[in-house]
């Protein structure tokens, strides 16, 4: 079984910046592939950004070069990067960690308010 749990997330005015982190259980962390997914209130969970196991990136054309995804597999922990946030960016955000030829699992998920 594995284990996600978030933090890091919070109420930012547009512009600043927040720092999301992904805590996994289990041994096998370095061979998952992470993303994180946002959804935001009447609309459908969307992929944010992914980091394979092999570090290939991917991100959501609104995000990129404002949202880094980065992992440090010593710590099990994947972590999500974001500047200059906008209230569109407002949703919360959920950790998934997908296992070699298994299952995906997900976070709790953490709320994130761009809002001046």
């Amino acid at each position: 079984q594995v284990q996600l749990v978030e933090s890091g997330g919070g109420l930012v005015q547009p512009g600043e910046s927040l720092r999301l982190s992904c805590l996994v259980s289990g041994a096998g962390f370095s061979t998952y592939d992470m993303s994180w997914y946002r959804q935001a209130p009447g609309k459908e969970r969307e992929l944010v950004a992914g980091l394979t196991s092999l570090k290939r990136t991917q991100y959501k054309d609104s995000v990129k070069g404002r949202f880094t995804i980065l992992r440090d597999n010593s710590k099990n922990t994947v972590f999500l990067q974001m500047n200059s946030l906008q209230p569109e960016d407002t949703a919360v955000y959920y950790c998934v960690a997908k296992v070699p030829l298994g299952r995906a699992y997900w976070g709790q998920g953490t709320q994130v308010t761009v809002s001046s």
